[in-house]
């Protein structure tokens, strides 16, 4: 009698066929939505059909080059997430993926110096840098207001173990401070990074006790397992909690 069952292990690959090409350009749109420009991604999904069709990814390997996010310029990243839960049944039917639960990843951001210096346009980075830099410049403000400050011809380069920034800090009413600021960077726990070494340069004569020490907390979804500088890059190997965003 013939056997009208198909072949489980040909169901099985084509079921695998069409989830890939239903679910790889989904995270793909997805991880495009969230940066504002990316020259290069590539998305690698792991995980048997069932597992997946259940709404659990096991595994997403993320290769990313050129992203910009925040207006911070990200240079070369691998990511790899792990238990990823999603919206499956909601992407099968053309809707937007959505994350349904934090996940961890693990990743490695190589940060060329041409990528820094393009951040350092971006808010994010510039505002720390100059909340950082009013203290030791002592503006004749009474209360000088951080927000109402700019860095003007900004430019980083990357050695061994240091940071060297020239830029001109610039007034609410215009008047520019040229410095020189060098500094060590390393880790002052997990998720926060501290200036070490570090000689600021200016016109003015400045306190060196007050140099040392000051600490970027970059909040306690992120694990730096490693930072080092080089000659014209800067290497970063960790982890992150990614939130999902709240539907508004």
């Amino acid at each position: 009698m013939h056997n009208q069952d198909p072949n489980p292990q040909a169901l099985t690959q084509k079921q695998s066929r069409l989830i890939g090409k239903v679910l790889s350009p989904a995270v793909g749109l997805w991880l495009r939505s969230q940066v504002e420009q990316v020259q290069h991604l590539q998305v690698k999904i792991e995980g048997g059909d069932r597992q997946i069709l259940s709404g659990c990814i096991p595994g997403v390997s993320i290769t990313a080059k050129g992203a910009v996010y925040q207006g911070l310029h990200l240079g070369e990243i691998q990511l790899t997430g792990t238990g990823i839960r999603i919206n499956i049944g909601q992407v099968i039917k053309g809707k937007p993926l959505r994350l349904l639960e934090p996940i961890p990843v693990a990743g490695e951001l190589k940060l060329p110096e041409a990528d820094l210096n393009a951040s350092l346009q971006a808010p994010l980075l510039a505002n720390a840098l100059i909340e950082f830099l009013l203290p030791l410049l002592q503006t004749n403000d009474l209360a000088p207001q951080p927000a109402r400050y700019r860095l003007q011809n900004s430019q980083m380069t990357l050695d061994n173990g240091q940071l060297t920034l020239r830029a001109q800090l610039v007034s609410p009413a215009g008047n520019p401070t040229p410095f020189v600021l060098r500094s060590g960077l390393q880790l002052a726990s997990s998720h926060e990074l501290q200036f070490v070494r570090t000689h600021l340069q200016t016109s003015q004569a400045l306190p060196t006790a007050n140099l040392d020490g000051f600490i970027i907390d970059l909040g306690p979804e992120v694990d730096i397992q490693e930072l080092t500088l080089s000659p014209g890059l800067l290497t970063c190997r960790g982890r992150l909690m990614v939130i999902p965003l709240e539907e508004g």
